[in-house]
């Protein structure tokens, strides 16, 4: 399609008009470097959000060069047809998607914050940014709605009184869908309940908990990045905001998360050995190289119930590597077992057949 235009344009060019020639030779330039500039308007890495937006970017430079091909070539003596408004209502939409992109770029720049994501830094929300890039984008909204309507031909103010009425009836009505979710992420925002990087867990729906790192807040929804499953949990800000959430990377003391692993030990064994088990186990886990432990505090062991047939034992240490929460959980457990196996220590619950003699009467 592309070599088609340019053909159109060297056969072709002398007929263009000057307002014509520069509204072309810009659409081509910000064709060509559409994706560098989606992405450093977007200030993330290269994900599905961006491809939309370049998709978005590029379809709408091709229907200006459309418009403005047909428009000059074909129908050159039309100076009032539709064609000319269309046009005209297009590239003020252009502008405007490219003028809010570049004002959020730098409105996210100066009131946003850093944070490292894989090795790259990336802008993200804080609640001063969004605040400030939602009134940017009402205000650019209302231009380009005031722009289109006299490109249109509304002129008179009942006719343009007419079409914003319409408009602010369509919000009215439909603002049950968006309007607490663009709240409950400000709220999240301001109120700093999570943020992006932070390990949390929560509950879904079935009732299953839910591990996962908080990606990025957006206007109507979160992204959370599922580390077990390897995907991404779209939750709804006012959703979000009314489950209860644990957020693990806010720790209650500078010790670290304090995690968990029970298992059950027969009463035939002492306390001793199972204290001697666990050091064994954290002993190597120190010597093999693991070092998302804080090794400077003592694991701790406690007998948390006692069963019918064993005594569940629960170990607590504390860990400040979050993001490989999951594999330090792995590591540990690996440990215990390997060490219960050296003690001739079993982990398994001791079961007990009752057999029932039979009596003869």
């Amino acid at each position: 399609m592309l070599e088609t235009l340019w053909q159109i344009l060297e056969t072709n060019y002398a007929r263009l008009g000057e307002y014509a020639r520069i509204l072309l030779i810009v659409n081509l330039v910000l064709l060509v470097f559409s994706r560098p500039l989606v992405r450093w308007l977007d200030g993330y890495a290269a994900d599905k959000g961006s491809g939309d937006k370049l998709h978005f970017f590029r379809v709408s430079n091709l229907l200006i060069l459309v418009f403005i091909l047909f428009y000059q070539l074909f129908i050159p003596h039309l100076d009032k047809s539709w064609i000319t408004r269309i046009l005209g209502g297009v590239v003020v939409i252009y502008i405007a998607y490219l003028l809010g992109h570049l004002l959020g770029y730098f409105v996210k720049r100066r009131f946003g914050r850093r944070r490292e994501h894989d090795g790259k830094q990336l802008l993200t929300e804080t609640y001063r940014s969004r605040l400030i890039g939602l009134i940017v984008n009402v205000l650019v909204s209302v231009v380009v709605l005031i722009a289109i309507i006299r490109i249109m031909g509304f002129d008179s103010l009942l006719e343009a009184g007419g079409v914003i009425g319409f408009i602010g009836v369509l919000l009215a009505l439909t603002q049950g869908a968006w309007a607490p979710d663009i709240i409950s992420g400000l709220v999240i925002l301001n109120g700093e309940i999570v943020g992006e990087g932070d390990v949390i867990q929560f509950e879904d729906s079935s009732g299953n908990r839910v591990l996962g790192t908080v990606y990025r807040t957006k206007v109507f929804h979160t992204e959370i990045l599922d580390p077990v499953n390897n995907h991404r949990i779209m939750l709804q800000n006012s959703r979000l905001r009314g489950m209860t959430i644990h957020n693990l990377s806010r720790f209650a003391s500078a010790r670290g998360l304090r995690e968990s692993i029970s298992f059950n030990v027969g009463y035939d064994v002492p306390a001793s050995r199972v204290r001697q088990m666990i050091a064994d186990a954290f002993r190597q886990l120190q010597e093999s190289g693991i070092r998302s432990l804080e090794y400077q505090h003592e694991p701790q062991v406690r007998a948390t119930k006692a069963g019918d047939y064993a005594i569940e034992w629960t170990l607590y240490y504390y860990t400040k590597d979050l993001r490989n929460l999951l594999k330090t959980r792995q590591e540990v457990n690996l440990a215990v077992i390997e060490s219960a196996a050296r003690e001739a220590i079993s982990l398994a619950t001791p079961v007990i057949l009752h057999s029932q003699s039979n009596v003869t009467v």
